[in-house]
């Protein structure tokens, strides 16, 4: 079965896997292995000791082996996503995106396990003997209705929770929509009409988890590919599905469809007609999940219905049923208990908890990176954001908590004021700092303008640009050399249609352009006749005069040539913003012990007390736009005046100007390096700073301590950068490094968006 994929997200795909190298996991020691003592306790003869203590008490190997935070992440290859039945080895790839999912969201390990095995018997004889190695165990892409009894007698032979997360990750995101629907439109759901498209596994989960929520089976309707399931239909039943065959001469969804309260789809694209809809109840909810392609688009059910309330399972739109929402946190509550089991009740505790979530005040953290847009609970919001911090933080307690009260947990959680705080420290260490950026750039962009269009980097960009939906890109470049281009590298945008060219050699606002650039530059020695070369010749002109002239939101520059080149046209023709004495360079680094900006990265060589209280004002302004609240650090060599010298002072005057300036702002400093990183020393030095936990903002006294920290921290840490960030500007410019990765630069094009959106 063919995926429906583009040429260049099928390449761009191949090559994500195959390079550096292939796959997406690897397995790395978690304890030091420099000397001989470290062998000798990791191996023979100290590993004996671990061995011994678990022999004695099997409960010791929690302990002792990565076991209780390891998930085995199993499939026989027979439903693979969309792609049917590709069989274990060809699923493998989606096995280990599941493992990179778990891993990211909530911490745990997993090893993909992918089994030659077809019948119910041969799946559970190898799976059940896997006990052993795992804390827990996801069931993915196993066809119905097999996956039923595979799960079933696992459950039933092993001590440790078997999770079919195509059944019930789906399904407690249903439920979770549902139970909120019913909030909104002050219903009870045992007396509403529930019309199912589609019997497979999630389908039939999802309609077994209502009516533990309180739905009636007389009132539920089940369709497939053969239609009504019907009472007597003898074509493609199981007992699975026979629970919900009704006795009726109906045969199709358009005769169920009528007074239905909710329409459950997980089949495919476009059996919903809008006629159909039509026919529904008042404010009915309509869960149209098939992806890519939903049962109907909401817009036609808009059409239909105004008083529709519709989920889907896409990302483009309000009330994404997103598996992703709970699984990771189901796991990680279970995990985190020693549960035997994934229990109803601890499934409901999910659903209740997602529910919840989404019915309380959006977060300051998604409300700073949505730039307090966020949707209030509603129709168009009955499921929390799928990047809420606050997730992990709701769903994993609920979860431990029902598995301590139904008897389920080996190990009980004594402390869970601790648990939530270690909770609390994963989300901060998460690396998908750039998820809310990217959902608040979706909800208004901006045109953002590319002063290298004809680099591969940037095109290959653009595309990814275009698929997030995050921007309107506009390419200064050649149309010949970019169509060129665009074929060669297999890309699927076209100019006009998914972008805009302004072309350096044949543009009819060239004459404008030259005027306006002389306008801004003749008094800094740009002489007309330079001026009409620099307009036709550097890209970087004309993408920050289109940026003046309002023609763009935001402009990215600096693939090619040296930063002061580049900076210095920025700063001619776009200028400062009102108020801002000096532009700065602000860098993340996203890194395995969290995120930090650095500044300044790249401008001020030797910053005035005033300049480090500036930048430091205006790094705090772009870290909330990320959805984080600054704590800053005001670094020198100098520890709380245990030295003397000139930066120290420099630093020390700029904490003065700070307190009097941002009052507000968590700030403190000069302090040392481990002091801003490490709360105990910086506690020992000086009890009483304003500064709590671990610094995310750490402004340098010079530009030489700022690069040289940058580049250290960029290799050994193995981090992520994301920046440089130009802070300051009259409008956004960013000014990118030549290493920048096309990635890299959709990270920076949704930087510019969101600050084009928020302003200073």
């Amino acid at each position: 079965m063919a995926s429906n994929i583009s040429e260049d997200l099928r390449s761009g795909a191949l090559v994500y896997h195959r390079l550096p190298r292939p796959g997406k996991l690897e397995i790395q020691a978690t304890k030091p292995l420099g000397n001989q003592r470290d062998l000798a306790l990791a191996y023979s003869p100290g590993v004996a000791a671990a061995c011994e203590a678990i022999a004695a008490d099997p409960l010791q190997a929690a302990e002792l082996t990565i076991r209780a935070n390891l998930v085995g992440v199993v499939s026989n290859g027979t439903a693979v996503l969309g792609l049917g039945a590709i069989g274990p080895l060809a699923g493998k790839p989606v096995m280990e995106g599941k493992a990179v999912l778990f891993k990211k969201f909530s911490g745990i390990d997993v090893f993909d396990i992918e089994i030659d095995a077809l019948t119910v018997e041969r799946m559970v004889d190898v799976i059940s003997a896997l006990e052993p190695t795992f804390g827990g165990i996801n069931l993915e892409d196993i066809k119905a209705p097999e996956c039923f009894e595979v799960e079933r007698q696992l459950r039933e032979r092993m001590k440790i929770p078997v999770f079919h997360d195509d059944q019930h990750g789906t399904a407690i995101i249903v439920g979770a929509a549902v139970r909120n629907a019913m909030e909104v439109g002050n219903r009870k759901i045992g007396d509403l009409k529930i019309v199912a498209s589609g019997a497979g596994a999630a389908a039939l989960a999802s309609l077994n988890l209502l009516v533990k929520l309180g739905a009636r089976r007389e009132n539920i309707w089940v369709c497939d590919i053969e239609g009504v399931v019907y009472e007597g239909r003898n074509t493609l039943m199981d007992p699975y599905k026979e629970k919900f065959a009704q006795k009726t001469d109906k045969r199709t969804l358009d005769e169920v469809i009528e007074g239905a309260h909710i329409f459950l789809g997980l089949s495919a694209g476009g059996v919903l007609k809008p006629e159909m809809v039509k026919k529904m109840a008042d404010h009915p909810l309509i869960l149209a999940l098939a992806n890519p392609t939903p049962e109907i688009m909401p817009e036609l059910a808009r059409e239909a219905r105004p008083d529709a309330m519709i989920c889907t399972g896409r990302s483009d739109f309000p009330n994404q049923v997103n598996n992703v929402l709970c699984f990771p946190y189901i796991f990680r509550g279970a995990l985190d208990v020693g549960a035997t089991d994934i229990n109803d009740e601890m499934k409901m505790a999910a659903v209740e908890a997602i529910a919840a979530l989404a019915r309380e005040t959006p977060s300051d953290v998604v409300a700073r990176a949505y730039g307090g847009e966020t949707r209030m609970f509603g129709a168009d919001s009955l499921i929390p954001s799928p990047f809420d911090p606050r997730l992990i933080l709701r769903i994993a307690p609920a979860v431990a908590k029902a598995a301590m009260d139904t008897g389920v947990a080996t190990r009980p959680i004594a402390d869970f004021e601790h648990y939530l705080a270690v909770l609390d420290d994963f989300v901060f260490r998460s690396g998908f700092i750039m998820r809310p950026l990217f959902a608040r750039a979706k909800q208004d962009m901006k045109r953002v303008i590319y002063a290298e269009g004809e680099d591969e980097r940037v095109l290959r960009a653009v595309q990814a640009v275009v698929e997030e939906g995050i921007a309107r890109p506009i390419l200064v470049a050649r149309p010949n050399v970019v169509d060129t281009r665009i074929k060669r590298f297999g890309l699927a945008i076209q100019a006009g249609v998914d972008f805009d060219l302004i072309n350096p050699e044949d543009d009819p606002r060239y004459r404008d352009y030259v005027r306006d650039y002389i306008e801004v530059a003749g008094r800094r020695g740009v002489t007309p006749d330079a001026a009409r070369t620099l307009v036709r010749t550097h890209p970087t002109v004309i993408a920050a005069l289109a940026v003046r002239r309002g023609e763009a939101d935001a402009m990215l520059c600096g693939i090619e040539g040296r930063f002061t080149r580049h900076f210095r046209q920025v700063r001619d023709i776009i200028g400062r913003a009102p108020g801002v004495k000096e532009l700065a360079a602000l860098s993340l680094l996203i890194t395995p012990k969290g995120n930090f900006f650095i500044c300044d990265t790249q401008i001020q060589t030797e910053p005035t007390a005033p300049d480090l209280a500036e930048m430091t004002v205006l790094a705090a302004a772009h870290v909330r736009r990320f959805g984080l609240e600054p704590r800053v650090a005001l670094l020198s060599h100098s520890n709380f005046g245990s030295h003397e010298t000139l930066a120290a002072k420099r630093v020390r005057a700029a904490l003065d100007i700070l307190r009097e300036r941002a009052p507000d702002l968590q700030v403190d400093g000069e302090m040392q390096a481990d002091a801003a990183l490490v709360e105990d020393i910086r506690k020992r030095a000086f009890p009483h700073s304003r500064l709590n936990g671990v610094a995310n903002v750490l402004v340098m006294p010079d530009l030489d301590a700022s690069d040289i920290a940058y580049n250290m921290l960029k290799v050994l840490g193995d981090s992520l950068p994301v920046g440089p960030i130009l802070m300051g500007t009259a409008k956004p410019a960013h000014i990118l490094s030549p290493s920048i990765t096309a990635r890299g630069i959709v990270n920076m094009t949704a930087v510019a968006v969101v600050e084009a959106q928020t302003g200073l």
